[in-house]
Formats: structure tokens, sequence, C-alpha cells
């Protein structure tokens, strides 16, 4: 089945021609100096209200985007559609939109304020060892409330939080400047989940079964992308047929099954190989591939990298 979006975004280039009158905007001097990451290993923050007076009209289409989003609105309103839900924000609000999501913009307020950061996977990848992975903080999560309502004072704690991670990111002379920077942007992301876990009760919305389904599966491999690799391995523990369950997770979120399987064993090699000083083949084994050369044929496919140069890449 065909996803039915007429536009995906995958890169900050995608996001600013889809939304901005001037498609190649530069929201910060180190954006200009330092060399472009579009298709990879990105993040891009910008003030609301600078977003908003470069918008080529006051809604948009839907659109599906491959990368994470965070922002936080500190005065006007917004309306939006995340997913099947329209919700209007009103300031004191921090909302996301989890990568792969269809999102539709409906209005700004004229006197919108607050902060906008998108970001990749790649990019979260810190040198940090068992740090929480994106999939796990709860509004990023099918299913569950993609915002927090912020009281003055939890306001007043992240505000300091968005500025200086924009301040970072736009004060880096080299790419190995960014590690401050994604640590920045890690403790955003913690802190959220203490305000977050603070006022949600552990029960989530009931889904429409498509919703249910392809819920269930990203879950499943999330805790076994080790040992099951095959689509039909999930479908036998989701007791249909793979066809069925390939067509559903692609309508519903523009990819294929198998493709959420290779995303997650690449965001796990990756990890490792930003994260550790294990071997080529110690990774490889790690992650249960035959042998180094499949695994580093693997990796190849899906970033144009060997490992080795994926690594040296990401070194500080």
């Amino acid at each position: 089945m065909k996803d039915q979006t007429k536009n995906t975004l995958k890169t900050p280039l995608d996001f600013k021609q889809q939304y901005l009158s001037d498609g190649h905007h530069s929201f910060c001097a180190a954006c200009d100096i330092l060399p472009h990451q579009e298709k990879n290993n990105f993040l891009e923050i910008a003030p609301l209200e600078a977003l908003k007076s470069l918008h080529k009209s006051a809604s948009f289409d839907s659109a599906r985007r491959r990368f994470y989003t965070a922002i936080l609105l500190t005065a006007g309103n917004v309306r939006e559609t995340i997913g099947h839900h329209t919700y209007t924000f009103d300031a004191g609000t921090l909302y996301f939109i989890p990568e792969n999501q269809l999102h539709t913009i409906h209005s700004w307020s004229e006197d919108v304020k607050g902060y906008h950061c998108i970001f990749d996977t790649d990019y979260f990848l810190l040198c940090i060892k068992n740090q929480v992975k994106l999939n796990r903080f709860p509004f990023f999560q099918p299913g569950k409330d993609p915002y927090v309502k912020l009281s003055e004072e939890e306001t007043a704690m992240m505000i300091p939080l968005f500025m200086k991670l924009s301040k970072e990111y736009c004060s880096r002379k080299t790419l190995n400047d960014d590690l401050l920077v994604r640590l920045y942007l890690n403790v955003l992301l913690i802190e959220t989940e203490k305000v977050y876990q603070s006022q949600h009760i552990p029960v989530s919305r009931e889904l429409p079964r498509k919703e249910q389904l392809t819920t269930s599966f990203r879950q499943l491999v999330s805790q076994h992308f080790l040992e099951l690799r095959h689509v039909t391995d999930y479908a036998r523990q989701l007791h249909v047929n793979a066809h069925y369950l390939n067509d559903t997770v692609k309508e519903l979120t523009g990819r294929s099954a198998s493709s959420f399987i290779h995303h997650q064993l690449m965001t796990e090699a990756k990890a490792q190989l930003i994260q550790t000083d294990e071997t080529i083949a110690s990774i490889s084994d790690s992650l249960n591939f035959t042998d180094q050369s499949y695994f580093c044929r693997f990796f190849k496919k899906h970033t144009g990298l060997t490992p080795l140069q994926f690594r040296k890449n990401h070194q500080h």
C-alpha cells in the first residue's frame, strides 16, 4: 500500500523548502561556515518568530518528517495535527513530533514565540555509554501524548536550556564542538521526561487497530532486533500475515517493516562505533552478523561509509 503523504522531509533543506519563503535561509553564522551535513547527523534550531516571519503560507499540506522535532511555545498559540490527533497548543507548552510522523501545520498565531529544534537519530548519538535511546522517551512513543504543559517554574527552566542549545550550536567553530550541543540536547530531553512523568499516569490512549499493530511491531523490534531479523518473525509473534503487517506499517509510517529492523540495527551499530572502543569484528559479533565482511557490506549499504570510516568521522 502506498504512503498517501505528498511530502517527505528528510533534511533541514527539505524542511526549509517546505515551509519557508527562503528555502536556503540560515539561522546562525556557524551554519554558513561549517560544512553542511544535510543527509544525516544534523541539528537545526531557530526562534519560532523567525520561522513565522518566513512562512510562505498561513497553513501547510501534510508532511512526514524523517527526523525528530522539539518545540517550546512561550507566546501565542498554534494548531497542528500530529498523527491522527489535532491539537491547539498555547504558551507554556513543549511539544514533540516523532521521527516518521505525519504532521500538518494548520495555523500559527501572529504573536507566536519560542524555539523550534529538529535533529536526527545520528546527531543524538553521544560519546556516552548506556544513554537513553530516543524511542524510549515517552513523548516520542506512539499512543503517548506528544506534549507537556509547563508551569511558570518549568518554563523558566526550559527557556535557558533552549537558549544555551541555540547559543552553543551557533557558536561552533569546528564539527567537534557539536559534542557540547549534543550534551545540552540530552539534558533537555531528560529534564522534559522528568516533567512528563510527573504529569502522566502510566495509561496510554486506546489506539485504532492498525496503529496498535504498528506500535506493537516497533516495540518488538526495539526489544528483539538482535535475534529476529525478518518481518515474518514479527508477524508470527503478532499473529498476522507478514504482507498485512508490512502493508499496515507502510501505510502508517511511509516505511517498510524491514526498514525498521534495519534502522534499529544501524542505530545500535553506530552507537557502539561512537561510544565504545570495540573492534569492528567484536561489534559485528555482538550484533549477530555471520561474519565481519557481511556486517561491513550491510553498514556501507545503509550509510555509504565503512564502519571504520564512520568511526573516524565521529571521533572528537
